[in-house]
């Protein structure tokens, strides 16, 4: 793939993220900002579909990429049906539900969309998604949660989760499929994925109900009592919502979503600041007991990633409550642009076969 490029488009609530490989050497990076007035006359998520297509056209003109030489345009997966892990080429069935987010709107839906649109546009490129949040690799006896009108479902960081996976596995000369791991991803909102030889067989609903509480999610809620909330009177569904989603966590009780500034607080004296920052680290920590359940204790190691694992006070918190159950390995950060891009030059050169969205 001298010549070849690899785009990756990853669009999020406020910003598209696109990215230009040249085999596997990044040759491009932008973290393009959409402010609210930019956003503000757009009805719905995939109504933005155009206007955040034209600007990545835009910077890759901008930045000199021969967009003829783009083989491979990979789009961060959107809220589609349930699919297992893989890389997808993207077919009208994927379109259309993206389209009328099948699952509901997020702005990921767009990455799909405007990917294959890219692709068509081109001499001889191919679209694809890889790993979306709706990821369900889940044993049927993880999906019982107490009554039959509501199953527990799977949406966590699947990209990320299953990328730093295989990059473990690389480092100690094994395969992911050969693993059992424990990875906490740590950012915006936290996932916590019991990793059995290849497939996430429980995982928390990291995005609006399960799991620890985040920067800005509520996480797992006392049942009673947000009953009440609801039917108090006193909030609307969507407030509700937004209680458990985007105003959550650290937001609701600190005012910010900023996980580097509570740790400042905290180290300025703040105790408050102190004790919400060791309680989402306690929540961690349990939670990851809770999956070396699911493992039956046969653990071979413990992964923290995310922005938030860079905050060594919060690592070594929740290190210390599970350091005994499997040795901790720390990957700071998140580089799901890099893995986009590599999941489509597997299939790209024949080391996977895409998979058939239906």
């Amino acid at each position: 793939m001298d010549r070849e490029l690899i785009l990756a488009i990853n669009p999020g609530s406020t910003s598209t993220k696109i990215a230009v490989f040249r085999s596997t050497k990044e040759i491009f990076l932008k973290n393009i900002k959409h402010s609210c007035n930019d956003l503000a006359g757009f009805k719905k998520i995939t109504d933005q579909y155009e206007f955040r297509k034209a600007i990545i056209l835009k910077e890759l003109e901008e930045a000199g990429i021969k967009i003829n030489q783009i083989v491979l345009v990979v789009g961060r997966g959107g809220l589609v049906k349930p699919i297992p892990s893989g890389v997808y080429e993207i077919n009208e069935a994927m379109i259309n539900d993206l389209k009328i987010g099948i699952l509901g709107q997020h702005a990921s839906n767009l990455g799909g969309l405007i990917a294959h649109d890219i692709a068509n546009s081109l001499p001889s490129a191919k679209a694809y998604i890889t790993d979306p949040v709706v990821v369900d690799e889940l044993e049927h006896i993880a999906r019982i949660s107490g009554h039959p009108l509501l199953e527990r479902i799977s949406i966590f960081h699947a990209l990320n989760q299953k990328a730093i996976a295989r990059q473990h596995a690389k480092s100690t000369s094994r395969h992911y499929e050969e693993l059992n791991l424990i990875i906490a991803h740590l950012g915006g909102g936290i996932s916590v994925g019991a990793h059995y030889k290849g497939r996430v067989i429980d995982v928390n609903q990291a995005l609006d109900g399960e799991g620890p509480f985040s920067p800005e999610r509520s996480g797992t809620l006392p049942v009673g009592s947000l009953v009440k909330l609801c039917f108090s009177g006193k909030y609307t569904e969507e407030e509700i919502r937004k209680m458990i989603t985007g105003r959550g966590g650290y937001v609701a009780y600190l005012g910010t979503n900023d996980a580097y500034n509570v740790e400042k607080m905290g180290k300025a004296g703040d105790e408050k600041a102190q004790l919400i920052q060791d309680a989402m680290a306690y929540q961690v920590a349990k939670e990851i007991g809770a999956m070396s359940t699911v493992l039956k204790g046969e653990v071979d190691a413990i992964l923290l990633t995310g922005g938030i694992a860079y905050g060594k006070p919060f690592v070594e918190t929740v290190s210390e409550r599970v350091k005994h159950i499997a040795p901790i390995f720390v990957y700071p950060g998140e580089d799901e642009m890099r893995a986009l891009a590599m999941n489509g030059l597997m299939v790209h050169n024949g080391e996977v076969e895409p998979r058939i969205y239906q």
